[in-house]
């Protein structure tokens, strides 16, 4: 026996059974991750979009309410008139003290009811603070040039930014303040916490988002869901991940958290800010079924490769062994000299195989033609009995026992899988007359001419048989009650423009179509038969010349 080597049919087998089995599974698995990927990275997309749009939008809508709120605040009557008492020319400090006072008060009545506001400063026309809602007022953080635009009419916003007082991110916003002749009295200014809005939006945020905070173009975090320190704020994301993040705006990015974790963040820009939105999934909760489907993977083909490896081993024992058996035997048997010899394409089981062939094949050759003559001849006339056996000599169709049996493989189809199956019962209208008038000879030839016209009407797919007589049996594969009527009709209307042969004013020949069409409780060849000859008799008592479909024990014109 030949030992297990490279050169062996056991390890060929074993090996393409390995590589058959790993690089499908390979392919298939690689394909399957990558498209699961992409369709959980564009589903991971799409949401965190919609929730930094949305957020984006709310933020711009806040502001806005914001500024609104601060203009109606600074048209006030309390604001105007007392500004207007404290740069009355020659106002004095009896006058001024009740306007200062004035001012504080409803500076602090707004703050304590609008928790946006984190302080509300007056600034006089020359840049000094007049009052505010704070004890201690802070500096006013405003662009250069803001009051010259408040001057012209203009509301005015600043940069977002961390304020360590507050220990929370703002944005200072102003409205011009213009008394009663529109003359400019000063400026407004609001100190806005991100706080309550970002509070908000993370907790109308659907369930998944990890992370959700407020990001400059610098990288420093000014609001978030996480608690934030000035340090923490400033070292928040990573060198270069707030400008990726801007530039890709709108795309689901790799990156790290403020705290260091692994992340998938997309960001949105807030409208007339240089601020974005940015919303995180952690990357391990995100591709986690990708992750799952990876390991799944890997041990399926693991096992596979095991388990066919073995089997393949084994197949190529059962091989070898009689393949041995077979090199010894046929070695003693032939005998003489070769005057062709096949080259040694191995040294394993097939090379031995060779040598043997090698002495087989001269006796071999002598009687190859005779026997492939021979074979020849049996094959044709088996193809003629098979022929024979299955089709009608007159038309060329399906005979009845054939039909039969196509009948019941069809029906054995219908109820494994429950598709549709339809049969027409076709009977010639009056040909016994036809037949009595023209001739045996033209009857024939009508029939042939049907067959015909069966043949090259119906799909690939369909059954077309001679059932008897001038009666032939169509069987529809795939084909509700609906669609073999309209099949029905047209046969009909085909057979009924045909003009077959006979004798000049000979009678133009008809067909009736009986439908039928498997049901639930129709699945035997018989019934479906039977149901198709009930529609058949139907038509033929309502006139012939049309195709009826059986219903419930009785047919319908189609």
């Amino acid at each position: 026996m030949v030992p297990f080597g490279f050169h062996s049919i056991k390890s060929k087998i074993t090996m393409f059974a390995l590589l058959a089995t790993l690089i499908p599974s390979l392919a298939i698995g690689w394909r399957s991750y990558v498209q699961n990927r992409r369709f959980l990275s564009q589903k991971i997309t799409q949401e965190l979009q919609n929730v930094t749009s949305q957020a984006s939008r709310e933020i711009g809508l806040w502001l806005k309410e914001r500024l609104l709120d601060l203009k109606v605040f600074s048209s006030s009557y309390v604001v105007t008139e007392n500004l207007a008492k404290l740069q009355g020319a020659g106002a004095g400090q009896l006058e001024q003290e009740p306007a200062l006072r004035g001012l504080r008060d409803y500076l602090g009545s707004v703050r304590a009811k609008f928790t946006d506001y984190e302080e509300l400063t007056i600034v006089a026309p020359d840049g000094k603070v007049v009052a505010s809602s704070a004890e201690q007022p802070g500096a006013v953080t405003m662009p250069d040039g803001w009051l010259e635009r408040a001057r012209a009419g203009d509301a005015v916003l600043g940069s977002p930014h961390w304020d360590e007082g507050l220990r929370a991110g703002v944005i200072t916003v102003s409205q011009p303040i213009l008394g009663a002749d529109e003359r400019f009295l000063g400026v407004l200014a609001a100190k806005l916490n991100f706080r309550g809005i970002v509070e908000s939006l993370s907790g109308d945020s659907p369930s998944g988002i990890s992370g959700f905070y407020l990001v400059t173009r610098s990288g420093d975090v000014v609001a978030g869901t996480q608690p934030l320190t000035a340090g923490s704020a400033r070292t928040a994301l990573a060198a270069g991940v707030a400008s990726r993040l801007f530039a890709q705006e709108g795309v689901a990015l790799d990156s790290s958290s403020p705290g260091g974790v692994e992340v998938v963040g997309t960001l949105r820009k807030v409208p007339s800010l240089s601020l974005g939105v940015v919303a995180e999934k952690e990357r391990r909760t995100a591709y986690a079924e990708i992750y799952r489907l990876r390991r799944t993977t890997i041990w399926l083909v693991g096992g596979l490769l095991l388990g066919i490896g073995v089997v393949a081993y084994l197949l190529g024992l059962t091989i070898v062994r009689p393949l041995d058996s077979l090199i010894s035997g046929a070695a003693k048997v032939a005998t003489g000299d070769l005057a062709v010899a096949l080259p040694l394409s191995s040294r394993g089981e097939l090379g031995y195989m060779t040598e043997v062939f090698n002495h087989m094949v001269e006796q071999l050759r002598l009687g190859r033609k005779e026997l492939d003559e021979a074979n020849q001849t049996l094959r044709q006339r088996n193809q003629e009995l098979q022929e024979l056996s299955v089709t009608d000599s007159l038309t060329g169709l399906f005979n009845r026992k054939h039909m039969w049996e196509t009948l019941a493989r069809e029906l054995e189809t219908y109820k494994r899988h429950r598709r549709p199956l339809s049969a027409l019962m076709i009977d010639i209208d009056h040909f016994k007359r036809y037949n009595d008038t023209q001739g045996h000879l033209a009857g024939d030839e009508a029939l042939r001419r049907l067959g015909e016209i069966l043949r090259s009407s119906l799909r690939v797919s369909d059954y077309a048989a001679r059932y008897g007589g001038e009666e032939f049996l169509v069987v529809l594969p795939d084909t509700d009650s609906a669609t073999g009527a309209q099949v029905a009709e047209r046969l009909r209307e085909l057979v009924a423009g045909e003009k077959f042969g006979g004798g000049p004013g000979s009678p133009k020949i008809t067909i009736s179509i009986g439908v039928a069409s498997t049901s639930e409780h129709e699945e035997e060849p018989e019934t479906l038969v039977r149901n198709a000859d009930t529609a058949l008799y139907r038509a033929k008592k309502a006139g012939r010349n049309r195709a009826f479909v059986f219903e419930g024990g009785s047919g319908r014109p189609s």
